[in-house]
């Protein structure tokens, strides 16, 4: 097995945690290594687990309310004046509702501000349409400066956070809500830019990015039972892209699947794709929400419905291999 993944990964006693606690937990250690670090939370600390960094380091947590532009205003201030501030919401509302002041705050003025962007996608649940972000890449990597990063379990999570503290440029982080698997180790190397072929493979390449590299994971192992070999890499920073991996495994493979929990047009695959139009164009097919909305319902049935799921994976990689 790569020694990059979790042991259990292909076990039934695979460990659960939620993206949020790995932020929460990098937070409080990102505070220990930096006075500088302060967190901004519009009103849901205990949601995005900056509660963690509240109670260490309270005389550098800022409660700023149901404010979110007010927030992003406040800690691109902070940020001019040498602090590195975090502002943590719901994904809906940052950068969804303050995108106005990520853009010219922030973005223009290329201060070092994070935003933390919790409950993404449709994984939400049962909070509806309304509550789960899938426009959030779209918005975030079209905004020069802004770099933007897919965590694909906790432990990344941690490290997306330490690593966005220490670059002086502002940083997207993205977060879903539930608890998913924990795919890596606590000594699998991170860095941003830099995407991880996890899963070797000659036949297909699958570029995945967050708690879906796991499904993408399953499928390739699956799919190994039918001789079919699948390249899978955690495709976890948007922007900057690694085109060099990307470029290397799709010329081995010949084709693509680009999988994501989020809206198909202008996310991740969308990055992907554009790329390899300018590079190496080959067949491929993009997995994520089919340009609709979502719905209440349970996390695991509201992905299966609308394919972000091993069975949609794996139907995408099937149809592009006839493509080759």
């Amino acid at each position: 097995m790569n020694p990059r993944l979790n042991p259990k990964l292909y076990t039934k006693k695979v460990e659960l945690a939620a993206a949020r606690s790995g932020v929460g937990q990098g937070l409080v250690e990102a505070g220990k290594r930096d006075k500088n670090i302060v967190v901004l939370c519009a009103d849901l600390a205990e949601s995005t687990k900056t509660h963690l960094f509240a109670e260490k380091f309270p005389e550098r947590f800022i409660e700023c309310g149901v404010a979110e532009q007010n927030m992003m205003s406040l800690a691109a201030g902070l940020a001019r004046e040498g602090k590195i501030p975090f502002v943590a919401s719901y994904a809906v509302f940052s950068p969804g509702r303050n995108w106005d002041q990520l853009r010219t705050n922030v973005c223009y003025n290329n201060v070092p501000v994070k935003i933390v962007g919790s409950h993404a996608g449709i994984s939400v649940g049962a909070d509806g349409a309304t509550h789960q972000a899938l426009e959030d890449i779209a918005l975030c990597r079209v905004l020069p400066n802004l770099i933007v990063l897919i965590p694909c379990d906790a432990l990344e999570a941690k490290k997306a956070c330490l690593a966005a503290a220490k670059v002086k440029m502002p940083v997207y982080l993205r977060l879903t809500r539930p608890k998913t698997p924990i795919i890596t180790t606590p000594r699998s190397p991170f860095k941003i830019g830099k995407a991880q072929i996890l899963n070797p493979g000659k036949d297909a390449t699958v570029c995945a990015s967050g708690p879906l590299v796991y499904d993408s994971l399953m499928v390739a192992k699956k799919l190994k039972s039918e001789s079919i070999s699948v390249e899978v890499i955690n495709n976890h920073t948007i922007k900057p892209l690694d085109k060099k991996t990307i470029i290397s495994s799709v010329k081995k493979t010949g084709c693509l699947v680009t999988v994501e929990e989020h809206q198909i047009a202008g996310g991740a695959g969308s990055a992907v794709l554009e790329m390899l139009a300018e590079n190496f164009p080959i067949p491929a097919e993009r997995v994520g929400m089919p340009d609709a909305f979502g719905e209440s319902g349970e996390p695991r049935e509201l992905l299966e419905k609308y394919g972000l799921c091993c069975s949609g994976i794996e139907r995408a990689i099937k149809k592009v291999l006839k493509r080759k």
